[in-house]
């Protein structure tokens, strides 16, 4: 459960305020929803409460698993190269999606090291900028940090 004023993390959104708990009329039934204000953004996303764990929204990741996160984008890519970017694009939404802060990390990662030896499409270099950005906001939110410290922890690690 959620209380108003928690932060919270929605999958490829990123991190939101829960503003209120509002009980609305939808499809003929009463529910309880979420009104969750994105930060980056200002967007506001209705969520059900009963459908919190199948979108997959979760608290923000906390200090002892960020470590982790930086150790997952120092390593090297594992996976085989997927032939086409269309396949790859599709399997990097997909982990996005999932809202999972080390999935986005082996996106970052493996982003990276394919522009060490080409230039990125258009379409790879917004995946790329997606999954930064989503980086960026919650380990800066969940470390009490600025967005440009985490930025530049983040940029040691490819340079």
């Amino acid at each position: 459960m959620f209380k108003i004023g928690d932060m919270a993390v929605y999958p490829t959104q990123g991190v939101g305020v829960v503003e209120g708990i509002e009980v609305r009329e939808y499809s003929g039934h009463s529910q309880k929803f979420y009104i969750l204000r994105i930060v980056d953004s200002d967007m506001k996303i209705l969520i059900p409460v009963g459908n919190v764990d199948n979108v997959g929204m979760r608290r923000l990741i906390d200090q002892q698993h960020i470590s982790g996160v930086f150790d997952a984008l120092a390593e090297p890519s594992v996976g085989g190269k997927v032939a086409s970017w269309s396949r790859r694009q599709r399997e990097y939404n997909d982990k996005l999606k999932t809202g999972d802060l080390l999935e986005v990390a082996e996106v970052l990662r493996d982003l990276y090291q394919i522009s060490t030896g080409k230039e990125l499409s258009y379409g790879e270099k917004k995946v790329l900028e997606q999954a930064r950005k989503l980086l960026v906001t919650e380990v800066a939110l969940a470390e009490g940090a600025k967005e440009d410290q985490v930025v530049r922890r983040l940029e040691s690690i490819f340079i």
